[in-house]
């Protein structure tokens, strides 16, 4: 009988907690492959007190038996691709054998970030706020079919020399008070080829293959919803489809093929760099909560805008992605607060607002509607069952399944692996049987 492939992906604006929740479902399945994305991505993953940071690889890394994906949806910067490889060599962790990476995959290239950072600053106050890394670039050349992938890198030198060089003469065009040379570029794309050849191969065959043997596959989101190209709170989102859909397109696997969704949210919110966030906080309050949650970035360390539970956003992600089960994290982080907020609705100029709007102009002065609770002095941090939660904290817990429509089947109560619970009468306790 063939084990339940499932998708874990973030319900709010990233950073999440999805590292983690992979990490410790991954002794359960065979592969994780990741679908979407670049190295602004950030997983950041704490094994008996020793932290890893994870921008391309799978954090299903962390355990030998188990392979990893990088998938065609995912764009890839070599370099940062080595450096995260040498690193987890580093601290003992071998990829060898265990990485596969997608012929199809595209490459970012140095023109990709310049072409970033004057991106960002063409829009002057009305930046987006992305990390600078080329990403959204290198998705452009993508869908403008002028993209190197990563199988040209290891195929026909003469044409990849013609492409690399059109593609170089186009960048002097556009920035006009420097030169770059293309050979350069061009050798250094050769030697990262052969570095990656040993990983590159057809991984949808490779997914047909294993899911055809009955053996389990995770696919892993990068992001989240409210970061999505097509769903997210546009322009302030990323290039790449990071709901539901982005696992057939980045990965060439079928619809049938997910068997289960996962979604992760906080117990309360947050967001890096532009956009709207109806439930942010200031003052103390916000400091609180960034430093008792840790809310930097793993990919940049900018500091997380921090807010309240928003429901809207949680109920709206669940709808997208047609989620099975929510994965709480963070729970912790709410301890010792005398009363806990949950936003269920936005008062805009135009009225009450219970479902997440397309326009974002409509949450221009909007005022997010609270239900208070009261909070728990009694730690959740390193909770294992829910009883063992304060009846306080477990009030939280199922008001929030109420307000967003989901069920939390898993609820992270500290940063540590063994600090979770899993519900045993869940959707994912029966994936995992």
């Amino acid at each position: 009988m063939s084990k339940t492939n499932i998708a874990v992906l973030g319900a709010q604006w990233g950073d999440e907690g999805k590292g983690k929740i992979v990490d410790m479902l991954t002794p359960h399945f065979s592969t994780v492959a990741r679908y979407q994305g670049g190295h602004n991505a950030g997983h950041t993953v704490y094994v008996q007190g020793k932290k890893f940071v994870l921008h391309l690889i799978p954090s299903g890394i962390l355990h030998p038996k188990v392979t990893c994906i990088i998938g065609n949806g995912v764009v890839i910067d070599p370099q940062a691709l080595f450096k995260e490889i040498d690193e987890l060599a580093r601290m003992g962790i071998s990829v060898d054998g265990r990485l596969l990476i997608s012929e199809k995959a595209h490459v970012i290239l140095p023109y990709h970030r310049e072409l970033d950072v004057l991106s960002e600053a063409r829009r002057g106050e009305r930046k987006i706020g992305t990390t600078s890394r080329g990403i959204g670039p290198a998705y452009e050349d993508k869908i403008g079919r002028r993209g190197i992938r990563i199988c040209d890198m290891l195929g026909d030198r003469a044409a990849l020399q013609e492409e690399v060089r059109e593609n170089v003469n186009a960048r002097n065009r556009i920035i006009k008070d420097s030169t770059l040379d293309w050979k350069p570029l061009f050798d250094q794309l050769l030697a990262s080829g052969e570095r990656i050849r040993p990983w590159a191969t057809d991984v949808s065959l490779f997914l047909a293959q294993q899911m055809k043997e009955g053996k389990a596959v995770m696919f892993e989101g990068a992001q989240a919803t409210l970061l999505d190209i097509d769903h997210g709170t546009y322009p302030f989102v990323t290039s790449s489809n990071a709901s539901v859909g982005g696992v057939c397109t980045g990965l060439g696997v079928p619809p049938r093929a997910i068997g289960g969704v996962l979604g992760v949210a906080k117990a309360y919110t947050t967001r890096v760099g532009e956009g709207p966030l109806p439930t942010e906080l200031s003052g103390a309050l916000a400091d609180r909560l960034r430093e008792s949650g840790q809310e930097y970035g793993a990919s940049t360390g900018r500091p997380r805008r921090c807010g309240w539970y928003d429901a809207v956003v949680v109920r709206y992600s669940a709808r997208i992605n047609g989620l099975d089960a929510l994965a709480l994290t963070k729970l912790d982080v709410l301890d010792g607060l005398d009363d806990v907020n949950i936003c269920t609705g936005y008062k805009t100029a135009n009225g009450i607002v219970t479902e997440f709007p397309a326009d974002l102009r409509a949450l221009n002065g909007a005022t997010p509607i609270y239900e208070t609770m009261p909070g728990w002095k009694t730690p959740t941090k390193g909770a294992t069952t829910v009883e063992q939660l304060p009846p306080e904290a477990q009030r939280y817990v199922r008001r929030l399944e109420e307000v967003s429509g989901v069920d939390c089947a898993i609820i992270s109560t500290g940063s540590d692996r063994a600090e979770t619970i899993v519900r045993p009468d869940s959707v994912v306790a029966g994936w995992l049987a």
